[in-house]
């Protein structure tokens, strides 16, 4: 997630370019750290066995220099050793969410979008492969036979193992009426198999909203942008006119954005007290209350989530949970508590993705690895799913509706 408090915005987990392929992955935007941040470590930088940084790295040295006077190959590329150390340092984390770009694949995450289209379709990258959790409805991808679970693993016969899911991200986007051929991971079917997808030029807002039978509002928030908030306070305002007698807020397949905009959220339906809380390595607490001007406080509600509601969807549900505010409808969330920022390198060395914090919830919860169970739980059976019904939704509308 992605704080917008006087510092560059970073797109780290779930990007906000979402438009043309989905939404980049699971994850918040934290942005709390600039792209030109200078990392200066003492000399004396300790471990826990208070080894000096010198002698730490005097293995590392060695082997360095064993490489360059015993490899067979010579010259050997100082760069791409550099790159591998750094790679090999964030993969000691062992951290899924932390990791590192070289120069050419953070440039390429860098490309803005505009002018591009993709193949209609939200995604997480955060696994092993680009991931697809959801095509839109009528989108190429859709109409070309893409289903979410569905596991990118090559790219017009490019093997994208051991290629950054954001990275493959990028390859899927290309001028609209151009194709692209996905080589498909799915559970059931046996053997990969190619999907050919013609791009076209995708739209959608972050919100979407509209009166339901039995006068039930809904609204879908599609991401967490810097827009979001305004959008929804819009949408409010005009479903609101109309007298609704109760509302639905649709989390699904929304896996994250900004801070900012996640707070603002749980602000339209909370009249006062936390949202939420984010941690620190260093034991800091910092605590973000409702910003006090929420015109949807009093409204009966529900919350839909699914497996992808994640990050920003996963603290906006927690708070309205915790605060007795609404009930969740569906099943157990993604569960992503924590906050990354990609940081730059100095000379154009590529950047690093750093897990920087933990968020929780305002009973203090923390959501990574368990995520949130909803009060009702609704599965969408594959018979319900193609039949085109939504038993979520209709369990959510006669939670609103009974007596």
């Amino acid at each position: 997630m992605e704080s917008n408090r006087g510092i560059n915005k970073i797109l780290i987990g779930c990007g906000i370019a979402v438009l043309l392929v989905g939404c980049l992955g699971i994850g918040f935007l934290a942005g709390r750290v600039s792209t030109n941040l200078s990392l200066n470590l003492p000399l004396t930088t300790t471990t826990a066995s208070s080894t000096s940084t010198e002698d730490l790295f005097k293995p590392f040295w060695e082997a360095w220099q064993i490489v360059h006077d015993e490899y067979l190959v010579q010259p050997v590329d100082d760069e791409k050793m550099m790159q591998g150390a750094i790679r090999g340092m964030m993969d000691s984390l062992g951290d899924p969410h932390s990791g590192y770009m070289d120069p050419v694949e953070y440039e390429q995450a860098s490309i803005p979008l505009e002018g591009y289209s993709g193949i209609g379709a939200y995604v997480n990258t955060e696994g092993e492969f680009l991931t697809i959790t959801e095509p839109m409805k009528g989108s190429p991808a859709e109409t070309a036979g893409v289903k979410a679970g569905d596991q990118i693993i090559a790219i017009d016969g490019e093997d994208m193992t051991g290629t950054l899911p954001e990275l493959a991200r990028q390859k899927v986007l290309g001028p609209a009426g151009t194709q692209v051929v996905l080589t498909i991971k799915r559970e059931g079917v046996e053997q990969p198999f190619d999907l050919i997808v013609t791009r076209a030029q995708i739209t959608i807002p972050s919100t979407e909203y509209k009166m339901l039978d039995n006068n039930i509002a809904y609204i879908r928030l599609n991401a967490f942008s810097n827009t979001t908030g305004d959008e929804l306070q819009a949408a409010l305002k005009e479903l609101l006119a109309q007298n609704p007698k109760g509302l639905i807020l649709d989390l699904r397949y929304n896996s994250g954005g900004y801070l900012d905009a996640a707070i603002q959220v749980g602000s339209e339906f909370l009249s006062d007290g936390v949202v939420a809380y984010e941690e620190y390595g260093n034991s800091i607490r910092e605590t973000f209350n409702v910003a006090g001007d929420g015109i949807a406080t009093q409204i009966p509600m529900v919350v839909l989530v699914n497996e992808w509601s994640a990050s920003a969807s996963e603290l906006v549900a927690g708070a309205l949970q915790d605060r007795d505010r609404a009930q969740l409808v569906g099943v157990t969330t993604y569960g992503k508590g924590t906050v990354q920022n990609w940081i730059a390198l100095s000379e154009n060395e590529g950047a690093v993705r750093v897990t920087i914090a933990r968020w929780l919830t305002p009973n203090n919860r923390n959501v990574t690895g368990t995520g949130l169970t909803p009060e009702v739980e609704v599965k969408i059976s594959d018979a319900d799913a193609q039949a085109g019904i939504d038993t979520q939704l209709n369990r959510a509308v006669e939670i609103l509706t009974q007596p």
